[in-house]
């Protein structure tokens, strides 16, 4: 099976919208033989978007898993690709992605080079070491430009590209490329789809051009190694192909690199090659270290190995409803095997959960198995009480490996269903989103009664509104979208708060000293600080303290918002040997926290939306001008070939609506894409005039 594990390859692709992910994805599935004729976004016929609104809308909502076979080097390797979405609505599907996946391919458009959402997606490749080659896609297009694209990487992604093609003629006249490794030139026919592509003498124009770049790269290569670097002073051309691949390969899995390659996918040329370089760059099980995680009986740290024959342990990095089989879990295996009909354990909840069936994906399509080793990425039946980031592991091996975290909403929106009959049926229906869905939040307002539902931005709460009535059969009315906002203090504050309760016999007592202030800057949540001293308050009643400051940070002091971070002393206090226990603490602190922020200057917290807005150079004045109006602050305008980019920040608030004003005030021929920044303190004018709509009146503090 280790000689398996070589040759399988788990990747993602990832890329800003409209960079050509799916195309791509579509194109590897014809030329590997998986699909007989070529899928279109722009028809509805990508086999990877198969939701019937990513068919309407042209874009990719959910991430799709597939399996893939290619031949290279008399070898077959088997590819599992996950195609994910570009909006940024949806980046949750990214972030669970590559959080089991071994390496991944950065699409960019070609004329668009690093746009905001690549930034997104290659920090949250960062974040878990994720090995990538760049794929500079759409060549062919008015505008592109290749080395441009190299320089943007380079400078705006803190990355070290290394181009390994050169693209023979540019935009219309974009024909093929320049292997730089093997020093042979390709020309893909344009009769046959792309399917055949023969080599041709290097363009003399390019000669220079090629000489320079493969000495880069036979000179990089030679670093690698004293054997290869002494063979480069001797005689650089005695370092063969293989040698400089193996270099290249070793630089990749270590992050040190990022091979760039180029194409033009909706013309099919450079797909081929692209799957080469996935199957000789991007790691293997193998190549990545062991896993790790946390017994948690020892609470000791423990690894597992891509060891087939080892306690098996995996992710369930993606839950799924489907109508006819109910909950589909998705698994990366990283260590051991799993059979269809056994059992193991959920090490989050402590449940065991029976498998009732395996299947590998192929979008919506499954395909039954009957076992799912390491390194492979499959889907299971039977799962009961399982969460997105949840450990699945051996019953008689519990550990638990690092979960995933996932931003908070920023957006909230009323629902109700059309129908009487249909209360029990919308509760049931957004339930089963939300287990889907970590980014998607239900919840009742204990004031109004409405059903509230958050996410990510509109077009996020527009799809789960779409899906409701698709596949549950429920129409529902919707409230405007609402901002959601949270909270935070500004001054630090001292409190002493003594609760007693006296109902005859055993009473509550609890004394505890506090001082809240706002939390250390880069820290999400309560910081907890426990600084007593001597025993004044036993250990035992510790987490009850830190689990009432929690509880009362749902509320916050001026709206009850819940709030942003706050850090917390605990600094002194007192118990009684009969009356107290850790109940008592554990209110004495929520309402010690109550109070003590009632004291300190509180303030509402706004969503802050970084801002991609592309305008023809006529209308640059109009734009800033709006963006100016809604509180915008522009930090950078760049200038491409005919339009304006113009890059920011702004409020969530004041943009509710806008792509139809930026339309109207375009005439229809600018762009704009908002993602989630931080939130930032409101003004003071602007708040007392959120907390007026809100509640009626402004609070004295």
């Amino acid at each position: 099976m280790s000689e398996n594990l070589t040759n399988i390859r788990n990747i993602g692709i990832m890329a800003h919208i409209d960079a050509g992910k799916t195309t791509t994805t579509e194109r590897i599935l014809y030329y590997t033989g998986i699909n007989y004729k070529l899928g279109e976004v722009h028809d509805g016929t990508a086999t990877m978007d198969w939701m019937v609104q990513e068919q309407e809308r042209g874009i990719t909502i959910t991430s799709a898993a597939t399996t893939v076979y290619w031949d290279y080097n008399n070898q077959k390797y088997r590819i599992n690709i996950i195609d994910t979405p570009g909006h940024v609505d949806f980046t949750i599907e990214v972030e669970r992605s590559l959080r089991v996946l071994d390496g991944a391919i950065a699409i960019f458009c070609a004329v668009g080079g690093v746009e905001p959402q690549s930034e997104t997606v290659w920090k949250q490749a960062n974040k878990y070491i994720v090995p990538r080659i760049s794929f500079v896609n759409k060549m062919d297009r008015t505008g592109a430009d290749f080395f441009r694209v190299i320089t943007q990487i380079k400078e705006k992604l803190g990355a070290n590209p290394i181009p390994i093609q050169i693209p023979i003629g540019n935009e219309e006249e974009f024909k093929g490329v320049v292997d730089l490794v093997s020093n042979k030139a390709y020309i893909w026919e344009d009769e046959t789809l792309g399917k055949h592509y023969h080599e041709v003498s290097i363009p003399e124009d390019l000669i220079d051009t090629v000489k320079e770049y493969r000495t880069k790269l036979i000179e990089g290569t030679a670093e690698e190694s004293d054997h290869l670097l002494e063979k480069y002073l001797l005689d650089p051309e005695t370092i063969s192909e293989d040698e400089i691949i193996a270099a290249l390969r070793k630089a990749t899995i270590e992050g040190r690199i990022t091979p760039v390659i180029c194409g033009a996918s909706f013309k099919n040329k450079g797909v081929q090659l692209l799957i080469d370089a996935i199957v000789k760059y991007l790691p293997s099980p193998l190549d990545r270290p062991a896993i790790k995680g946390i017994n948690p009986f020892t609470e000791k740290e423990e690894l597992r190995h891509p060891d087939p024959s080892g306690p098996f342990a995996a992710i369930a990095f993606k839950i799924a409803t489907d109508a006819f089989m109910g909950r589909i879990a998705y698994f990366r295996v990283y260590s051991g095997a799993l059979d269809a009909g056994s059992t193991v354990l959920n090490a989050n909840t402590d449940k065991k959960e029976r498998i009732m069936r395996l299947m590998l994906m192929h979008a919506n399509k499954q395909n039954p198995v009957k076992r799912i080793e390491a390194g492979e990425i499959g889907a299971a039946i039977g799962l009961k009480n399982i969460h997105t980031g949840d450990t699945l592991c051996d019953v008689k091996h519990p550990i638990v490996l690092e979960t995933m975290n996932f931003p908070e909403p920023v957006i909230n929106m009323a629902v109700e269903p059309r129908a009487q009959d249909d209360v029990d049926k919308l509760m049931v229906a957004l339930a089963k989103l939300e287990e889907e869905d970590p980014t998607f939040k239900v919840k009742v307002d204990s004031e109004t009664g409405q059903t509230l539902i958050s996410g990510m931005g509109e077009l996020h709460l527009d799809i789960i509104a779409d899906r409701l009535k698709r596949e549950f059969n429920i129409e529902v009315n919707r409230g405007n979208p609402q901002v959601a906002y949270k909270e935070a203090i500004l001054d630090t504050v001292l409190h002493h708060e003594v609760y007693k309760k006296q109902t005859g016999g055993k009473g509550k007592f609890a004394d505890l000293v506090i001082e809240v202030s706002p939390a250390d800057k880069g820290i999400k949540g309560l910081q907890f600080v426990n600084d007593i001293k001597g025993g004044n308050i036993p250990k035992e009643f510790i987490p009850a303290i830190e689990k009432g400051l929690k509880s009362a940070m749902i509320n916050g002091p001026v709206v009850g918002y819940p709030m942003e971070s706050v850090k917390v002393r605990l600094i002194d206090g007192s118990f009684h040997s009969v009356d107290s226990d850790a109940l008592a603490f554990q209110i004495a602190a929520g309402i010690a926290f109550r109070d003590a922020c009632r004291k300190a200057k509180a303030v509402l917290l706004e969503p802050i939306m970084r801002f991609e807005v592309v305008t023809p150079s006529d209308y640059m004045g109009e734009v800033t001008g709006d963006l100016n109006k809604r509180r915008g602050h522009v930090e950078e305008v760049h200038s491409r070939i005919v339009d304006q980019e113009i890059l920011g920040k702004v409020p969530l608030s004041e943009m509710f609506g806008y792509v139809t004003t930026l339309r109207s005030i375009t005439s229809g021929r600018a762009t704009c894409m908002l993602e989630f920044s931080h939130f930032g303190a409101i003004p003071q004018e602007i708040m007392n005039d959120v907390l007026y709509k809100i509640r009626g009146y402004v609070p004295a503090y």
